[in-house]
């Protein structure tokens, strides 16, 4: 899986011109988060081809700013999930810098090692 970084205004309207462009191009979200930054929207999206919505963004006006592949785990929905998985990467000396929930309850990192990160789960 992929997560893209995609800087929008921060204003109405600006998701749904992300979820429009990658919807018309059948590019599936399957999880994301965003929040504001000095007036500018931080937005990453996971999707499993960055070439195919990078393009889909582009048709819609829309740039990513970087795309890198990502670790996801499915966990369950219970107290204490994150910290299991994150304990086993900082054991393992792996920084992580990004993390969200998809609907379908799996946990992303964004890691400084993917290999060390996958090898410790």
């Amino acid at each position: 899986m992929w997560d893209l970084t995609v800087k929008l205004e921060d204003r109405p309207g600006t998701i749904a011109d992300l979820g429009e462009a990658l919807g018309v191009a059948g590019i599936n979200v399957y999880g994301g988060c965003g929040f504001p930054c000095e007036g500018v929207g931080i937005i990453h999206v996971l999707v499993d081809d960055s070439d195919a919505a990078k393009e889909a963004l582009a048709a819609g006006g829309l740039e990513a700013s970087s795309a890198r592949p990502v670790l996801t785990i499915k966990v369950e929905n219970r107290p204490g999930e994150l910290g299991e998985h994150a304990r086993r990467m900082a054991d393992a000396g792996v920084n992580i810098d990004l993390w969200y929930l998809t609907a379908d309850s799996q946990l992303v990192f964004g890691v400084d090692d993917l290999d060390k990160a996958k090898a410790a789960q």
